[in-house]
């Protein structure tokens, strides 16, 4: 029974490797590429006005169509984005990457940024108003609607919901709050019975209930993590130089400069940052879009520009993640993932429970809000396959899923996770591709308007 069952976790690792290698993220990154050229760099430019639009009071959505505030929209979105990658997969990116798989990640997410803001702007565009004012959106609707292309639109839809189902909306984050409960002494059983009821109680509510709880979880489990990060580089300080020299260094070196017997290169240092990048802010994928699209707003470049704020957010935390890591450990160490962050906080503090602590609550926050906020992804990916009567049987089948996750091989389930997350990547970039005069038109117009307004 282990021999079959490493036999299939061996054949899934061997098709994730192959959905992500190099042609896909190469056509993510080299989608981004183009639009961030096409839109003259506006995630540079534009950077401090999507701050400033998400955290503004005037832009919390009190007028306009949507179903949740703007901010709440963001919210939502981040608590998707936000999840125990940014903490776990940072760790195993940087041991198997080294130092230069941060800057790589840095690179990706610069141009993953003009992805962001496109997603947002084609979900409020496309988007679907009922006549009770309820709205649906994200790339199943903007595929079909703007490109008037149905098949298309089902396949991204259909494996959006296999993502929230199978993928990182369920089994692995169970099982990554059931092992951090399980090193404070709780059963999986407890820990079973308590994710159901609360996972239940919050998305049985739909959307107004997520967005209600994620407005006030993801502000602060955000703030307490990087907070907890500054004062690990805040008392190691004098080492943050010689560490950026090293990220830079091994970024671009042949060998690695960790020693050749790591066997880690420039290559692997760059495919793993960048496809890292990918994961943490989701941008390309669409995901985020869903959520957009929710948004009580009727402008879509100021909400590109919201849910461009919304993948800033979640570079910093991993980059939080990743210095943290690199100036307050051993490089040589043989921990990976979770360990090896407690680790570095538990070093870098001088207090090592207190990283235990730190990184075990974090790891349950980032993984509880993604669980509700994947459970929305793929409740709107359910209802636009097969209607509204699909919904309560797609909660019912998701909290199932939930449930099992502490008991299960969860190796097997990550490679199966980054496989349905790739072929959803892919009809979405095709529909970014395919309504890019939309976007650009759309920016054109917004920016021409705001130099007309502001003299």
């Amino acid at each position: 029974m282990n021999v079959h069952t490493g036999q299939v976790e061996s054949f899934l690792n061997a098709i994730s490797h192959l959905v992500w290698g190099w042609p896909l993220i190469i056509f993510i990154i080299g989608t981004g590429v183009y639009f961030s050229i096409r839109l003259r760099l506006l995630s540079f430019s534009k950077l401090g006005l999507s701050l400033k639009y998400a955290i503004s009071e005037n832009v919390h959505g009190k007028t306009g169509t949507g179903n949740i505030s703007i901010f709440a929209s963001l919210c939502t979105s981040l608590s998707a984005t936000l999840g125990t990658g940014n903490i776990v997969g940072i760790a195993v990116a940087i041991a198997v990457g080294g130092p230069g798989s941060l800057f790589w990640l840095w690179v990706s997410s610069f141009f993953s940024l003009a992805l962001k803001y496109s997603e947002g702007v084609l979900a409020i565009k496309y988007r679907k108003v009922e006549k009770n004012g309820n709205v649906s959106g994200g790339p199943m609707y903007y595929i079909r609607m703007g490109l008037n292309n149905v098949f298309l639109a089902k396949v991204f839809a259909f494996f959006g919901m296999m993502v929230a189902l199978i993928g990182v909306g369920t089994v692995a984050q169970s099982n990554s709050i059931a092992v951090t409960l399980s090193s404070f002494g709780t059963s999986n059983i407890v820990t079973t019975i308590m994710l159901v009821i609360v996972v239940g109680m919050v998305t049985m509510g739909g959307l107004q209930r997520i967005s209600t709880v994620v407005e006030k979880i993801v502000p602060f489990m955000t703030i307490f993590y990087i907070g907890a990060a500054i004062l690990v580089l805040a008392a190691n300080i004098t080492r943050l130089p010689s560490i950026l020299y090293s990220i830079v260094c091994s970024a671009f070196s042949p060998k690695s400069i960790l020693g050749a017997g790591t066997g880690i290169t420039a290559t692997i240092a760059a495919s793993v940052g960048a496809s890292r990048g990918i994961f943490s802010h989701e941008a390309g994928l669409g995901s985020a879009a869903i959520a957009a699209a929710a948004a009580r707003t009727d402008s879509p470049c100021r909400q590109g520009l919201v849910s461009m704020s919304g993948a800033l957010l979640s570079v910093v935390v991993c980059t939080m993640t990743g210095l943290v890591i690199l100036i307050a450990t051993d490089r040589s160490s043989p921990l990976e993932g979770a360990i090896l962050t407690s680790q570095a906080f538990a070093h870098g503090l001088g207090m090592p429970e207190v990283g235990k602590i730190i990184v075990g609550f974090s790891i349950i926050l980032f993984a509880f809000t993604t669980i509700i906020g994947w459970n929305y992804y793929g409740e709107q990916c359910t209802q636009f396959l097969f209607g509204r009567k699909a919904i309560v049987p797609y909660k019912i089948l998701f909290i199932f899923f939930v449930a099992i996750g502490p008991f299960f091989r969860i190796n097997a389930i990550l490679s199966l996770a980054d496989i349905v997350t790739g072929f959803m990547a892919i009809p979405n970039l095709m529909g970014l591709i395919g309504l890019r005069k939309a976007i650009l038109q759309e920016t054109n117009i917004f920016f021409s308007n705001s130099k007309k307004h502001n003299g």
